[in-house]
């Protein structure tokens, strides 16, 4: 890539993320997105380490003093003077957080950044501070939301970040698409109806959103959607390894955090917890989210049983997991994803399997590229030292500042989808141009 336009782009993406700072922390998009997202803020913060490291620590700092009494880090916390830009807003939650969650990138984000910046981490007090919440957070999947086969369910398509996924299908069958609120789309000011999940699911959505909050978002209240995703249980492993780290580190330094795993101090006792709930995850992962025909990773319906037989960019995750897969998983993986369902079909990688019937090029996570995905299988083909792959999945941030850094872009093209001045879009071009880790899990 040439030097003048890695600079250009650089330069472009700290710009659309200073406009959407608000002084505490980046809303994803300043017209569609403007309340604070949970792994948004984690992206961003991934991306602005780069340049101000200590507004990365301020992103995550401030997302997880909004975490609920339970441990869950909430999807959204609401700007609620702005509850009439986005819907639902704080008023349907009755609450200023919404109660559903999103992937849980927090721990490695914040590995990530304070590997950034050790000196100015640990004059903050940063990972001390972070750690014990992050314990919570990582209890709270582990005990109330873990399913049948040990691993976290989600209770909404929006929980797993990528909402209208085929892996969805069969279980939002389930649930009738009726609800008793008004639905407004707001979205649909910022992209085209082709481009956004359609009304019939949206009215499924706000049914089970409706009944997880009239359950007091208790996740022993069966309310008709559970599902296992491979994407979240994937970035929950890493997110063990980093909390690892985390332990080990705050061991090292002789003080500890104030709480840790089960109320203990945060110390090399920890780390090996950490560590021992990784593996746990990952076998379980092996033992049933495995579909050897389409050789990656799939959802499991926790409702029926059953695995979801669609391919989808989220059974690729796990290849940030490789070293730990079952044998000849990450050969088959890599086969996949290099195959004509993913890359092998086009410069791109699509949300859904070019090979499966629902795929649509333009609409939302049912084929267009997203550059979170793209920014996870570079971290995880630069770990496993396949430069060639890498080089493919970083083709894609080359088209973020000329398209303004969109929410997705099309497969085939690369031209934008979505809205524009996209936060995790800027934050991991950052990412993707200026880091040269080679492992998932760096040091400092």
């Amino acid at each position: 890539m040439h030097k003048d336009f890695e600079e250009d782009a650089v330069d472009a993406a700290a710009r659309v993320l200073e406009t959407n700072w608000t002084g505490r922390y980046t809303v994803p998009a300043t017209g569609l997105y403007p309340h604070q997202w949970s792994w948004d803020s984690a992206f961003v913060a991934i991306g602005t380490r780069h340049r101000t490291p200590g507004r990365a620590r301020a992103e995550l700092v401030t997302l997880l003093d909004a975490q609920w009494p339970d441990g869950r880090v909430p999807q959204i916390v609401y700007d609620v003077g702005r509850d009439d830009d986005y819907a639902p807003g704080a008023e349907f939650w009755r609450s200023a957080t919404s109660g559903l969650v999103q992937p849980p990138v927090h721990a490695w984000a914040a590995w990530l950044v304070h590997c950034s910046d050790p000196a100015g981490s640990a004059r903050e007090g940063f990972l001390a501070r972070l750690y014990p919440r992050l314990a919570r957070w990582h209890e709270y999947l582990h005990g109330p939301r873990a399913g049948a086969v040990g691993l976290p369910v989600t209770k909404h398509p929006w929980e797993t970040g990528t909402d209208n996924s085929p892996l969805w299908d069969a279980a939002l069958e389930r649930v009738p698409p009726e609800a008793r609120t008004a639905i407004r789309r707001p979205d649909l000011r910022h992209a085209g109806t082709g481009e956004r999940p359609g009304s019939r699911d949206y009215r499924r959505y706000y049914r089970l959103a409706e009944a997880y909050r009239d359950a007091g978002c208790a996740d022993d209240v069966p309310i008709g959607f559970a599902m296992v995703c491979p994407l979240f249980a994937s970035v929950l492993a890493v997110s063990e390894l980093a909390l690892a780290r985390m332990a080990g580190a705050l061991a090292d330094a002789g003080g500890g955090a104030p709480w840790g795993v089960n109320g203990s101090a945060g110390t090399g006792a920890d780390a090996g917890a950490h560590e021992t709930a990784a593996e746990r995850v990952i076998t379980a992962m092996d033992a049933h989210l495995w579909n050897d025909d389409l050789g990656l990773y799939v959802a499991l319906d926790d409702t029926t049983g059953e695995r979801v037989r669609r391919a989808t960019v989220n059974g690729l995750v796990p290849l940030l997991l490789a070293r730990s897969l079952a044998q000849g998983r990450t050969a088959r993986l890599l086969a996949t994803l290099a195959g004509p369902g993913f890359l092998g079909g086009g410069p791109f990688l699509p949300s859904t399997s070019r090979e499966d019937p629902t795929f649509d090029p333009a609409l939302y996570w049912r084929g267009p590229a997203w550059f979170n995905m793209s920014w996870l299988l570079l971290r995880a083909a630069r770990a496993l030292g396949r430069d060639d792959l890498a080089a493919r999945l970083g083709e894609h941030f080359t088209v973020a500042a000329p398209e303004g850094f969109p929410e997705y872009a099309d497969p085939d093209t690369g031209a934008g989808r979505g809205t524009r001045r996209f936060s995790w879009t800027a934050a991991l071009t950052l990412d993707a141009l200026l880091s040269n880790e080679s492992e998932v899990l760096p040091v400092p």
